[in-house]
């Protein structure tokens, strides 16, 4: 297999990009174009996807490798332990993303500074094509070997005993290619945060309302279900506290359809605990020819 290191050359910032895929053909090209002549590896896991998205990152000299998914946290784990990074700094991006020139720039001055072991960089949405005035802060680069993730079926965050510190850039976020997509992607989520919930599984990190922002979002996500008139509360924060009313009618919508991201979430945990189990899933989509049968034009 082709290594993405034998396109090493000068300008080369000493980073390992690393990403998980599952059908992700549509954005494969563009991603790795966005990162060709800077990172100086890239790598994959992919969930066997049934597109493009292999053929692709073989075609660019990717080091790709296949594995089950059996959520999130551990897939990244999975990564970080077993892909041979050599680079002395590892960073995780989706195939979503795409690094500008500013912040492609201020991580190779991050990088020669040294003053941090894991770098938060700032993520701008961008849905429906437009961009949204939602930022999340997000550990994305760290020192290769420094680092874990949280073992949660979704919504993973890095984790880092070491040194930490914030990145002013921003990372663009473009998100699905269709509406369709973000929806059915959000009822992947909904349900692996409902299986978790209602298994017991412990948070990314211990809830603490005055604590680090991630801790805050922990104590959130734990809380949230007991606060009345969470959903209009929930709508009136993405709408106007973060601001998403300046999008105009794709703000509308965007923060309506995050508000009932959570309404979905409940939803599912409490059908979850109104059987007692968690229903099997439902094969999706076409199968195979059985030619057992006659088959007919």
């Amino acid at each position: 297999m082709n290594s993405w290191k034998k396109h090493s050359g000068p300008g080369k910032v000493p980073v390992a990009v690393v990403m998980i895929s599952l059908n992700e053909g549509h954005n494969m090209r563009e991603i790795l174009g966005n990162l060709a002549g800077w990172a100086d590896e890239v790598f994959l896991v992919d969930s066997y996807s049934s597109d493009k998205t292999v053929d692709i990152a073989i075609e660019h000299g990717v080091h790709v490798v296949q594995r089950a998914f059996k959520g999130f946290g551990d897939q990244w784990n999975f990564a970080l332990t077993n892909l041979p990074i050599t680079a002395p700094w590892t960073m995780k991006m989706d195939p979503d993303e795409r690094l500008t020139d500013a912040i492609k720039f201020e991580i190779e001055n991050a990088i020669a500074s040294n003053n941090a072991e894991m770098y938060s960089i700032p993520i701008r949405l961008h849905f429906m094509g437009r961009r949204l005035p939602s930022v999340l802060h997000m550990n994305r680069l760290w020192k290769t070997g420094s680092a874990s993730f949280s073992n949660v079926a979704a919504n993973e965050h890095a984790l880092s005993a070491g040194r930490q510190a914030r990145l002013v850039e921003e990372l663009i976020h473009l998100d699905s290619p269709s509406l369709e997509h973000w929806i059915t992607k959000q009822n992947g989520y909904t349900t692996a945060e409902a299986i978790s919930q209602f298994q017991g599984r412990a948070l990314t990190t211990p809830p603490r309302l005055f604590g680090s922002s991630l801790e805050r979002r922990m104590w959130v996500k734990k809380f949230f279900w007991r606060f009345p008139g969470r959903y209009k509360i929930l709508f009136l924060y993405h709408l106007l506290i973060i601001g998403a009313w300046r999008s105009g009618k794709v703000g509308w919508i965007w923060s309506h359809l995050r508000t009932e991201v959570y309404r979905q979430w409940e939803y599912k945990h409490y059908e979850f605990s109104l059987r007692g189990y968690i229903p099997p899933k439902v094969p999706q989509g076409f199968g195979k020819p059985d030619l057992r049968v006659q088959q007919s034009n």
